[in-house]
């Protein structure tokens, strides 16, 4: 690896780390970018990770120390994606290519329609509990999270949000929250599994890290100071780009 990769990585990093928090994405920008430099496709999914471990630990903690933290939830929504990411990871470990991304643009798209109809439920926000049929729901969809999450990580953040906001009406300062505390574990776990497959570039994903951490942090404190309007905003306006890339310049 010579500087200017690294520095890249590093700069990429921090845009994407504060992708993610917002809203999803991130790992457009640097996993196309690393298969670009030569790194594998596995590989260069499996040294994301380190990015994604990084920006999600400084999020959590950026959380807590503003005020925002039920790691209960958080914690038991995270235990459902462990099986999940498990078997996610090790079939992302064996395959190249991107193929997915029509796929992925047709969830995405599904995801628009899903949070433009979505009028503000937060039961959670003003004190309702949330029904147990509804509670069930969140965790049973949370093992797809995990699978998706462990598999591929690109846009999950578009598939997390939806499952917080709607099913269990978390508004989207909370549903962030525990998004990224729920990434943070399930990562821990795809990590080690890419780890044992594949070779994972360390020192290239230090770079990396480094630059996500800093962008979550940035993407935490915007979400905090910014409230949920300038979060839905972000977004839908990443989420347009994401269909536009993925259909169009793939």
């Amino acid at each position: 690896m010579e500087l200017w990769q690294g520095l890249l990585i590093f700069v990429l990093g921090i845009m994407s780390g504060f992708l993610n928090v917002m809203a999803g994405g991130g790992s457009l920008l640097t996993v196309p970018v690393m298969v670009f430099m030569g790194i594998p496709g596995p590989v260069a999914n499996g040294t994301n990770r380190i990015g994604i471990l990084t920006q999600n630990i400084a999020a959590v903690i950026t959380f807590f120390r503003k005020g925002f933290s039920d790691f209960k939830l958080s914690m038991s929504l995270s235990v459902m994606t462990i099986p999940g990411s498990i078997a996610g990871a090790y079939l992302g470990s064996q395959l190249e290519g991107i193929w997915f991304n029509r796929i992925l643009a047709i969830i995405v798209l599904g995801v628009m329609v899903i949070m433009a109809f979505d009028r503000g439920n937060s039961d959670v926000a003003t004190g309702q509990p949330v029904s147990r049929g509804r509670m069930l729901a969140g965790h049973l969809l949370m093992i797809g999270v995990g699978f998706y999450g462990g598999f591929i990580q690109v846009g999950v953040g578009f598939l997390v949000m939806p499952v917080l906001n709607r099913v269990l009406g978390i508004d989207m300062v909370r549903t962030n929250m525990h998004k990224v505390f729920i990434a943070g574990v399930y990562t821990i776990v795809a990590l080690i599994v890419f780890a044992t497959q594949i070779q994972i570039l360390w020192v290239l994903g230090t770079f990396l890290g480094l630059g996500n951490a800093i962008g979550g942090w940035l993407g935490t404190h915007l979400t905090i100071s910014k409230g949920e309007k300038f979060i839905r905003l972000v977004l839908n306006l990443v989420l347009v780009v994401f269909v536009i890339k993925l259909l169009f310049f793939t």
